[in-house]
């Protein structure tokens, strides 16, 4: 029996699915956010982005999941480029959709994630993606 993945899949050939975050609460809601269309873009260290067995690529698919990882959405990604951690400016914050849209809000939870990730520093290259919301499911 196929699975909903497996069929989602099969629908968008090519596609990776991944929650976003580090616990299953920040997949949640931030799931939330790209359904609602709040959030628009993400970003990964490159240091682990380097390290992804299926990394995502620009015109490619990713399905959401949430927090159980079930699927909730499938996006696609419209642009990436590389962006040091100190050069983030205020339009990719807002386009990440948290908190309260600042750069502010966007460095320390971005900081603390890097952190726990053990690669933060402040001239980190990160992965900056840009998407667009395909399906909700």
């Amino acid at each position: 029996m196929m699975s909903i993945i497996d069929d989602l899949k099969a629908r968008y050939p090519g596609a990776i699915a991944w929650p976003f975050g580090d616990t299953p609460e920040m997949a949640d809601k931030l799931a939330e956010l790209v359904a609602k269309g709040v959030k628009t873009a993400t970003c990964s260290s490159l240091s682990s982005f380097k390290l992804e067995s299926e990394p995502p690529t620009i015109g490619g698919y990713n399905i959401v999941l949430n927090g159980n990882g079930e699927p909730v959405c499938v996006t696609r990604v419209t642009s990436m480029r590389i962006v040091r951690y100190c050069d983030v400016d205020q339009n990719l914050a807002r386009k990440e959709g948290e908190g309260d849209l600042s750069l502010r809000y966007w460095m320390q939870g971005h900081k603390d994630f890097f952190q726990r990730e053990g690669s933060f520093n402040e001239a980190m290259e990160l992965v900056a993606e840009e998407f667009e919301l395909i399906e909700m499911l």
